[in-house]
């Protein structure tokens, strides 16, 4: 999106938000409730204390690397829906390599349970994106599949063959070498040191969709694949890379979930975080720097929701209803910018008459 056509953009995705939270303020009202009381508590639990605002970039994190993990595959022409499965296998992996290699100094471990996250999370995507290339199989049902296959295996893991000998712990692996650990960077908050390589995973991406070649024939792969081949692109290989990269972001995203909260893999090492985040790629058209702008607003809403429901009353479940519109009214984008262009070219012929007269 470029010039006018963003500005617009802009504009239909605002008229959205601002539509969306002046419904919720009527469903607030409507059920006996403060609507500014209600928004006043949710920005104060969202950015009220450093506590909260740990929490909302820890979210909006999470939620910007999931984000990112499906425009990349999307950018291609490839929908990854698989990226839950492909987290818990990153969670799995990196899991098992930081327990193995308890005593081995941070400089090398960390890498490797980085590297072993990327290469669960890629490879589970890399699946998936052989069959679509190859063999045209759909990868909207292949993933959604395989996300099932992946939990549950991780499950049994976690319960079965690796389940730990601690006590107390129902179901999960033994715990990562502490020395592994991500610190946190506000105390008894989630956000961790992991926020700085989301950052570099961030600008990675941003700078591979926009900046390079490769990103540049990701996104005429997407938009036209036979022209794409045409043109002498290898589409196949390119959409391929795509998913790999997808999966990769995910198993990262799970490590970063166990290395820098849960000091082992649990079975509820994800609350269907990639879904949140694909939501918010989609709204923002697979923008990356969009998608972290989103991030924080819907982990915001999130986090800040928590607080309203805890002091006012009101269900944190409005916030889902929020979201909701936000999407419904996106996905009239079209009527609002026609709507927008027909004000606009009204005020611009009053305004000439005026001039005339």
């Amino acid at each position: 999106m470029k010039g006018r056509k963003l500005a617009e953009y802009l504009i239909a995705l605002s008229v959205s938000v601002v539509l969306a939270l002046v419904l919720g303020g009527v469903i607030m009202a409507l059920s006996g409730h403060d609507p500014i009381e209600g928004y006043s508590l949710m920005i104060q639990g969202a950015f009220g204390k450093p506590r909260l605002v740990g929490d909302t970039f820890a979210k909006a994190g999470t939620l910007c690397l999931t984000g990112l993990a499906t425009a990349v595959a999307a950018q291609a022409g490839i929908f990854n829906v698989g990226g839950e499965g492909q987290l818990y296998l990153g969670a799995m992996a990196s899991a098992i390599v930081g327990a193995k290699l308890t005593g081995v100094s941070p400089i090398i471990g960390v890498p490797l349970c980085l590297l072993a996250a990327m290469l669960a999370g890629g490879l589970y995507a890399f699946v998936p994106g052989v069959l679509k290339v190859k063999l045209k199989v759909d990868e909207v049902v292949t993933t959604i599949l395989l996300n099932s296959a992946a939990i549950y295996f991780c499950s049994y893991l976690a319960n079965g063959p690796l389940k730990t000998m601690d006590r107390g712990v129902n179901a999960g692996t033994d715990k990562v070498d502490p020395a592994f650990m991500f610190d946190k960077l506000i105390r008894s908050s989630s956000l961790t040191q992991s926020i700085f390589l989301t950052a570099i995973i961030a600008l990675f991406v941003w700078y591979l969709m926009r900046k390079t070649t490769a990103g540049f024939d990701m996104k005429l792969t997407g938009q036209n694949g036979r022209f794409a081949r045409y043109s002498g692109i290898k589409s196949d290989r390119l959409a391929i890379l795509s998913m790999v990269i997808s999966g990769a972001i995910c198993g990262l995203v799970g490590m970063f979930e166990i290395f820098g909260l849960h000091k082992r893999f649990i079975t509820t090492v994800s609350q269907e975080f990639y879904y949140d985040g694909m939501l918010v790629a989609m709204i923002m058209r697979y923008n990356p720097i969009g998608i972290v702008m989103m991030s924080i607003f819907f982990a915001a809403m999130k986090i800040g929701g928590l607080t309203m429901e805890s002091s006012a009353g009101i269900p944190s479940s409005l916030i889902i209803i929020i979201q909701s519109i936000i999407i419904f009214f996106m996905a009239a984008e079209n009527g609002i910018l026609q709507a927008f262009r027909s004000w606009r070219a009204k005020k611009k012929v009053a305004l000439t008459l005026r001039k005339e007269g």
